[in-house]
């Protein structure tokens, strides 16, 4: 069935406009949702996502609804997408889950709309939507997997279900997103995106509030393992008392921590290349704690601290310089292959010789072999092991939990 032209412009001004409305009354949603593209198709009777960057109207259903109902099911799916939902199902129990993920997202709606339940109580979908957990707390409070369990505990007497949104993958996208890292990352990078922009507006009424789950990722990532400052100041000293101050190597040529003030308070660290392990023996879960340990090393230096940053498995992706946290966030992995150390020490050989690299620090499960020292260079390592049982043969070494 096609729509005609006058109805396409009809529709494609709706969203347009829907969209603006929640930039002003519900900030945050209206900002993920710049991120997506709109489209019009009868495959389902209502609305849905590829999970990815995409949202899905059937005509028929758009003429239905009313404006805050639109915005109520634009606001529903960008969260569904946001929080990665289908791809944490797993083997979780279909309809269980899909119940849990929708009491998830209509209890953060819930949240942003201050509380007010008659913004989300939408007669085309039979009233306020579910957003209590069994035992009646809001279901903002916890994680999808966490409600899901709790519903496979607690009897219930009748089956919840919202009556119209499909949590299936579309026909074009059933082969999934066939980089899921990537787009993990990258929807955290425009979580948090979203979460900045609305806190320096949080002193307008319209503005709506930032999601219960927002918030606790923004701290979750704020929590470093490593004492950043204490590392990489002991570190450089001791490579600094093992030159004994003789001539440095020409790639220290430009380093400040081989200046007479480098314990001055706000000497600047610079030139280090940190390279994260996204071979298939780390976890989605693993990567990200390694993002949280840069950036927590960059909050712990007030943001006087400059490199790279580059992934690896069994080849090594193309570094990307950041010079702030908003560079960082921008920088999103690549990978899952196996794993070789080696390749980055060539890689720096051939692709980085005229950068005066300070060190580089390589964060990692340390399962591969471990290449010897000489192929260094010179270059100080430091290595960032997510466990208690791989110890590098040499560089010095730091560790975090990799169960994070």
């Amino acid at each position: 069935m096609e729509v005609s032209n006058d109805k396409l412009r009809e529709y494609t001004r709706r969203m347009m406009i829907a969209r603006m409305r929640l930039l002003c009354k519900n900030g945050f949603y209206g900002l993920l949702l710049m991120h997506v593209k709109m489209n019009l198709s009868y495959e389902k009777e209502t609305a849905w996502s590829d999970f990815t960057e995409k949202l899905y109207f059937n005509p028929n259903f758009l003429e239905q609804i009313s404006d805050r109902e639109l915005d109520y099911v634009l606001m529903h799916l960008i969260l569904h997408i946001a929080l990665k939902h289908l791809q944490r199902k797993g083997d979780y129990e279909d309809i269980c889950y899909e119940q849990a993920a929708d009491i998830v997202v209509n209890s953060n709606i819930l949240q942003a709309n201050c509380g007010d339940l008659d913004s989300i109580s939408l007669d085309a979908f039979g009233g306020v939507q579910p957003h209590l957990v069994p035992g009646g707390r809001e279901g903002f409070l916890y994680s999808v997997e966490e409600v899901y369990q709790m519903l496979k505990q607690h009897v219930l007497e009748e089956n919840i279900d919202s009556g119209w949104d499909d949590h299936t993958l579309s026909r074009e996208n059933q082969e999934g997103d066939g980089d899921g890292i990537f787009q993990d990352r990258l929807w955290q990078e425009r979580i948090m995106q979203a979460t900045a922009a609305m806190q320096k507006r949080m002193d307008l009424k319209s503005a709506g509030q930032i999601p219960a789950f927002a918030k606790r990722y923004l701290e979750e990532l704020k929590k470093p393992q490593v004492d950043w400052r204490t590392v990489l100041d002991e570190f450089i000293q001791e490579e600094i008392n093992d030159y004994s101050f003789c001539p440095p190597d020409r790639r220290f040529d430009d380093s400040p921590f081989f200046l007479p003030d480098f314990n001055e308070k706000d000497y600047r660290v610079e030139k280090i290349l940190f390279m994260i392990d996204t071979s298939a023996s780390m976890s989605d879960s693993q990567i990200t704690q390694c993002y949280s340990e840069i950036k927590g090393a960059m909050d712990q230096f007030d943001g006087k601290l400059e490199g790279w940053v580059g992934f690896f498995d069994a080849a090594v992706v193309e570094p990307k310089p950041f010079m702030d946290v908003s560079d960082f966030m921008k920088i999103c992995p690549e990978g899952g292959g196996g794993t070789r150390f080696d390749i980055i020490f060539e890689y720096v050989m051939e692709k980085m010789a005229d950068t005066p690299l300070v060190s580089i620090v390589i964060l990692t499960d340390g399962e591969a072999i471990f290449p010897a020292e000489k192929e260094t260079q010179g270059i100080p390592v430091l290595w960032i092991i997510n466990n208690e049982t791989v110890t590098p043969p040499w560089g010095k070494v730091a560790r975090i939990r990799g169960d994070c």
